[in-house]
């Protein structure tokens, strides 16, 4: 029965090596991360002392509120005046958080990152099972037709961005504040860790909903919390560490598999393989058996007729047979 890591009564070093362990032996890994992932690239996160909501918007319009569907509609140019100067980074690079979870995918470990980041980072690290909750500035589109646009194309812009083939605007495939998320994403993302057997949620304060709530479908105590600031999983999790979370992953996570670990995938690998191909070895035999069989039988059962044929022809001394059986109607 596994105990609660008491967050209080380890140093940093222990905490990392504990992790090293929980991950050593999950199979399954779920990844949650917020705003605290990129802040190592550059990016700002949004609640923070330094954070988006608590800095100058350059406007009049408190951030939070700028950042919402009625106000884009309503103020179009306030918007990607702040839009522009505060949400896209196109010249940020995935940071060591963003790499170490490239491995732990590679490794067969990591089976889903959920991200509430908009920054397009995990994929340009080379992540392939990422959820994005919330969308991605990479991705933009006209509201009137469809067409679709990169971030060049919306930087270059000077004001509104507007479609180059209808006119129409252009918006960011975002999730803004009054607007629904995708169901396909969270029903993804739940799945993912309903399944899981290590769940690591990191840079995120857990206080934007329904990414907040994920951790209720876990079947399990198995969280790491990884973190600056406190959170309410804190108390709930198995581990805590209050650090930087590229630090802490970069440290977790090996930068190679160990010889045991590959020797280990490989032979399962080839039992794998092995064990399909006895199964179809028995599933060819046995029909080749069967077929031999059923030979067998038909030759039996033509050599067993031919007599009867034969002994039928032979004449009868009996009686001739009455009118109206089958024999006398062959005559």
């Amino acid at each position: 029965m596994e105990t609660r890591i008491d967050r209080f009564g380890s140093v940093r070093e222990d905490k990392i090596n504990q992790l090293k362990q929980l991950i050593a032996e999950s199979n399954n890994i779920v990844f949650l991360g917020g705003a605290g992932v990129s802040t190592e690239s550059g990016i700002p996160d949004f609640r923070s002392g330094a954070g988006i909501y608590n800095t100058e918007s350059g406007t009049k319009y408190r951030p939070i509120d700028i950042i919402a569907h009625d106000f884009f509609i309503e103020h179009p140019e306030d918007f990607y005046d702040f839009y522009k100067r505060k949400l896209i980074y196109p010249d940020a690079r995935p940071n060591k958080a963003h790499k170490a979870l490239v491995r732990l995918e590679r490794q067969g470990k990591l089976k889903a990152i959920i991200t509430q980041n908009i920054d397009n980072l995990h994929q340009e690290a080379g992540s392939k099972c990422v959820i994005e909750l919330h969308g991605s500035v990479f991705r933009n589109y006209c509201m009137d037709c469809g067409k679709k646009f990169n971030i060049e194309y919306i930087a270059a812009q000077e004001g509104v961005p507007h479609c180059d083939r209808c006119g129409g605007i252009v918006r960011p495939d975002i999730v803004l504040y009054e607007e629904n998320l995708e169901h396909e994403n969270v029903d993804n993302a739940i799945k993912a860790v309903k399944k899981c057997d290590l769940m690591i949620i990191a840079g995120t304060s857990l206080t934007v909903y329904p990414a907040a709530t994920f951790a209720q479908f876990l079947k399990h105590d198995r969280i790491v919390i990884i973190n600056k600031s406190s959170t309410y999983m804190d108390l709930k999790a198995l581990l805590t560490i209050h650090d930087n979370v590229g630090d802490v992953l970069d440290k977790c996570v090996p930068k190679r598999v160990s010889r045991k670990t590959a020797a280990s995938k490989t032979t399962a690998k080839k039992t794998t393989a092995s064990k399909a191909t006895g199964k179809a070895t028995a599933k060819t035999t046995s029909a080749k058996t069967a077929a031999k069989k059923a030979a067998s039988g038909s030759k039996t059962s033509s050599a067993t007729a031919a007599p009867k044929k034969a002994s039928a022809k032979k004449p009868s001394s009996k009686a001739s047979p009455k009118a109206g059986s089958p024999e006398s109607e062959k005559g």
